[in-house]
């Protein structure tokens, strides 16, 4: 998470959530689903499935990993996932700062749905309905 989240420290008062969350109980839960080569993690999502949709609370790669498609690999995991559970969409937040996510998830068909301040962090919203 240090790694992925590095570049909008700066940006930020505080670190971001996923740098602070608890991934020993989040793996537990089997909530994560990560892309390993050569023996070491270059992403994860973390998603839990919701009344309503699908909902991803973090989408984290290594910059050396950037650029390789595995962040739209895990998004489209996400929409299949919600496909099979029959739920008609998928939502997530990103933080206002990480300007450059903004623009990534529009690209891939994902609207924004609101922007929020939460718990300190102002937020964008999105959405994708995939059913």
């Amino acid at each position: 998470m240090e790694a992925a989240y590095a570049l909008y420290l700066p940006r930020m008062d505080q670190p971001p959530a996923p740098m602070t969350a608890d991934y020993a109980t989040l793996l537990a839960d089997q909530a994560i689903q990560v892309v390993e080569q050569e023996g070491t993690i270059q992403a994860l999502m973390v998603l839990f499935e919701r009344r309503d949709h699908l909902f991803i609370e973090n989408i984290a790669v290594l910059p050396d990993a950037q650029g390789a498609g595995l962040g739209s690999a895990l998004l489209r995991l996400a929409e299949g996932r919600a496909r099979e559970a029959a739920l008609p969409e998928v939502r997530f937040y990103t933080n206002e700062a990480m300007t450059e996510n903004i623009g990534y998830y529009e690209r891939r068909g994902y609207e924004i749905s609101g922007r929020e301040e939460e718990d300190g962090f102002g937020r964008v919203y999105f959405r994708k309905r995939v059913g």
